[in-house]
């Protein structure tokens, strides 16, 4: 009884139909899916490609480069020229009327030299520099929007004029508008960080 029960058993083990349970195909949008991802970007709508690529493309490391030395070499050339003619910064610095006068040659001093320092920092990206970069233009800022504020007709100082008691009432608001823009660029480059410390993309690996 126990071995024909056997091979009953086994017969009609043999005999269940095949439901095709280990062969089920997925559904045709899974495989579309699977397969446009297997052949990206040529499969893909253009504005989702064009997006990827994009995406790819700024933040590669040649534009994270190209704004950390634009930057720095604004830095740089407003220290250097400022330094070499200290006496001229410090009489733009006395006219907005913000700092006591014993402070004036020694921020007419040091101010320049800690530009020229980041500067250097910020081109061979040592640590630490884009935060002082970052700090020197809220710095900035704050200073010729104050000065937007009281209106007054002054130049900035940002790039040491030849000639401050001649050349001073140029306007900040130019001043102001530039500081905003290489402001964006600090955001970008912070953003930049973020996203490669978040870790790389294959994709991005490549560029």
């Amino acid at each position: 009884m126990y071995f024909g029960h056997s091979c009953s058993s086994g017969r009609i083990a043999n005999e269940v139909p095949d439901l095709g349970l280990g062969k089920t195909e997925q559904p045709i949008g899974i495989r579309r899916l699977e397969n446009s991802s297997r052949e990206w970007p040529d499969k893909l709508p253009a504005k989702i490609r064009g997006a990827f690529v994009m995406n790819k493309i700024v933040f590669s490391i040649w534009p994270y480069r190209g704004v950390r030395v634009i930057l720095a070499l604004v830095f740089l050339w407003a220290g250097v020229v400022k330094i070499l003619d200290p006496d001229s910064f410090a009489i733009i610095l006395e006219a907005f009327n913000l700092l006591p006068y014993t402070w004036i040659i020694p921020i007419a001093v040091g101010l320049p030299i800690l530009e020229i320092l980041a500067s250097i920092g910020l081109l061979f990206d040592i640590r630490g520099s884009l935060t002082t970069v970052t700090g020197l233009l809220v710095l900035f800022l704050a200073v010729l929007g104050y000065g937007v504020w009281l209106g007054l007709d002054i130049d900035c100082g940002c790039f040491g004029p030849g000639d401050p008691e001649g050349e001073a009432y140029k306007g900040l608001r130019p001043a102001l508008y530039r500081d905003l823009v290489m402001l964006a660029g600090v955001a970008y480059l912070y953003v930049w960080r973020f996203r490669r410390s978040s870790g790389p993309s294959e994709g991005d690996k490549n560029f």
